[in-house]
């Protein structure tokens, strides 16, 4: 698993992506972390960035939270601050229910409704594949069709997403098995890996930060999702879709160093 460090020393912040993007997504984020005496550990998830994606692997929820898991023991980091955003946050949330050890609290950007696993976004990329006759092709062109769509959505302002970007959350998908890898991500998201009642068993102190131009996620369902878990606030953030750190990278990471705080 590749992880990328952001300081030494200081209180350890542990930051998950989500589907389709990487450790990248938190470049913006993870040096203001670093900067208020934090060491952030940014993960690419298996199957994810640069870390390993073996032919017969589990990429699903529960997989994923039992490698982040392993990862501490070999960071030799005994608990941390999890944040994990889109997919992400479910990671973080199944970790802090399996794993309550390694869990001081946890911060859920954009979290999925659990009720609607996989999401519409899952569901959007599933819809391309289908439609894509693109998706034989190999190199960056046969993933294009897939991940893009579900990139530029997941901003309210397209400048926030161009070509560039696109192509460097594209990169990891480049290469004879790019696309195929990208199918088994998406369909390696299971409803049966996250349930209400080990969310309720959660007793990290939680914080949900919402994006109020996510087209993924209600107002309500955040807010249903904060009822489930014992300590928790919902941050609203103004103009912003469902990748935060994308968008709004100093206001998230001002939130986080509040929270982490205020715990």
């Amino acid at each position: 698993m590749h992880v990328a460090r952001y300081g030494h020393g200081g209180g350890p912040i542990l930051l998950i992506h989500g589907l389709g993007t990487s450790s990248f997504l938190w470049r913006e984020v993870a040096p203001s972390l670093a900067l208020a005496n934090h060491t952030a550990l940014a993960v690419d998830l298996f199957g994810h960035g640069e870390s390993d994606r073996p032919y017969d692997g589990d990429y699903g929820i529960a997989a994923q939270a039992d490698y982040v898991d392993r990862a501490f023991t070999a960071l030799r980091v005994t608990r941390a601050v999890v944040v994990g955003c889109d997919l992400g946050a479910a990671v973080a949330m199944r970790l802090a229910a399996a794993h309550p050890d390694r869990v001081d609290s946890i911060v859920l950007v954009s979290p999925p409704d659990i009720d609607e696993l996989p999401g519409e976004d899952v569901k959007l990329l599933q819809r391309s594949v289908r439609m894509s006759p693109l998706l034989q092709h190999r190199g960056v062109m046969g993933a294009a069709p897939l991940l893009r769509p579900v990139l530029e959505a997941s901003v309210a302002d397209p400048e926030a997403m161009p070509d560039r970007l696109v192509a460097r959350y594209l990169a990891p998908f480049v290469g004879k098995d790019g696309v195929s890898q990208l199918l088994t991500l998406a369909r390696s998201v299971r409803a049966q890996d996250l349930h209400e009642d080990e969310l309720r068993a959660i007793r990290a102190p939680a914080m949900i930060v919402v994006g109020e131009k996510d087209r993924w996620l209600s107002i309500r369902s955040a807010e249903r999702l904060a009822g489930m878990l014992p300590e928790s606030r919902l941050e609203r953030i103004e103009g912003a879709g469902r990748l935060i750190p994308e968008e709004e990278p100093d206001r998230l990471a001002e939130l986080l160093l509040s929270f982490v705080g205020s715990v």
